[in-house]
């Protein structure tokens, strides 16, 4: 398949080997999760600065730093977001400048139609099918979306408490959807034990793809602001805080920054084995056994970016911690009611973790701090609206 001009291959993370981009899972050598590797000395920091609509559709625009070309890309105008200037939210915290990344504006309202328009492109250009994952929720919906996009076959296998419009709109959108009853890992178990065929798994770093359409969310940041002082991001499966990380990474390693952000990585305390496992300086993550949060997109037992989550945040110089379901649900409504915007539980567990980032004085008064809201408040509002009428609303 066509790659672009920087790409040179899928680099395990476990053992090193490198592979072409025809390798679409695991590594076939160690079992270990693939990146995407370039040449970053093919790639002119102007490659990814001042890029307009021209060069290709939402993300695609940054082709440059991607595995394909965007005259290929399976695209419907994912990313290109709004980075929302939140002046209320920037006083409270006390900080110079404050801004919430919207990634409820994606075509199918979440942050992962990034990735999953990476991954449907190579998909597609080998026609592989049928394709299955277990999800969260919004994972089963945006695969659905991309796979009928490319006239694929997919499943998606979702636990019994997934939000209803998810559900829904993997039907919608074509996909073959087997509700499981119990979590999140039931519902991965359940992809090899009720699927009676051979299939191709869009699951989080056995696609080498995911995180890497994640990415794009700091090139965006980069060209709206440079860098900025904090990036506080919601965790689930640690794909979204990979990316980011990776992508300021990259940006720095194609010199068009010398610095990278801290990157805070907020979980519900209900579900945080990546925060748990960082607070107490362990190399790898550990499953969380009696997951409980109504967070349900972020209730992600054993992450399999994990490890690799932990790595991002040494790399970035970051930090995690879990906060509170209901300091999260508060947080959501109150970014609604004071700044329009409508976000969900997972954001509202970022925007709880930058409160507490401010409360505990770990944000300078001349900082500009990056909320990222991963998916729209739409999808769970009786999640919202529960929270206010045990407040007696």
């Amino acid at each position: 398949m066509e790659t672009t001009q920087a790409f040179r291959g899928l680099d395990c993370t476990g053992c090193g080997a490198s592979f072409d981009a025809n390798e679409h899972g695991r590594c076939p050598e160690c079992g270990g999760s693939l990146d995407p590797a370039y040449d970053y000395d093919a790639v002119e920091p102007g490659d990814l600065l001042g890029r307009t609509s021209d060069d290709g559709p939402g993300h695609w625009r940054y082709d440059a730093l991607l595995p394909f070309p965007a005259t290929g890309g399976l695209s419907a105008n994912e990313g290109d977001t709004p980075l929302v200037r939140t002046d209320r939210l920037a006083e409270e915290l006390g900080v110079a400048a404050a801004y919430v990344k919207d990634e409820g504006r994606n075509p199918t309202g979440t942050v992962l139609d990034r990735g999953m328009s990476v991954v449907a492109t190579a998909a597609a250009d080998r026609g592989l099918e049928p394709l299955a994952l277990a999800a969260a929720g919004n994972a089963g919906q945006s695969a659905a979306a991309y796979a009928g996009r490319a006239d694929l076959r997919s499943y998606a296998f979702v636990p019994s408490r997934t939000a209803f419009s998810n559900k829904a709109m993997v039907n919608v959108h074509g996909g073959d959807m087997r509700v499981v009853g119990g979590r999140y890992a039931d519902a991965a178990a359940a992809v090899d034990d009720q699927l009676e065929t051979e299939y191709h798994s869009l699951q989080e770093f056995t696609t080498p793809y995911r995180h890497e359409g994640a990415k794009t969310i700091a090139f965006e940041l980069f060209a709206d602001v440079g860098v900025p002082d904090a990036v506080v991001v919601p965790v689930g499966t640690g794909e979204l805080l990979v990316g980011v990380v990776k992508g300021f990474r990259e940006l720095r390693a194609v010199g068009a920054t010398e610095s990278l952000p801290s990157v805070y990585a907020v979980q519900p305390e209900g579900c945080a084995p990546i925060a748990t496992a960082w607070q107490a300086g362990a190399d790898a993550v550990e499953a969380w056994t009696r997951p409980d949060t109504i967070v349900g997109e972020l209730e992600i037992e054993e992450p399999a970016g994990g490890d690799r989550a932990l790595a991002a945040l040494a790399d970035a110089d970051g930090d995690a911690f879990a906060v509170p379901d209901a300091d999260a649900l508060e947080s959501a409504v109150t970014v609604a009611q004071s700044e329009v915007l409508e976000v969900g539980g997972p954001g509202g567990v970022a925007l709880a973790g930058a409160w507490r980032l401010a409360e505990e004085g770990d944000l300078d008064a001349a900082e500009e701090v990056v909320v990222v809201n991963p998916d729209a408040g739409g999808k769970t509002p009786d999640v919202l609206r529960s929270h206010l009428m045990g407040k007696g609303i």
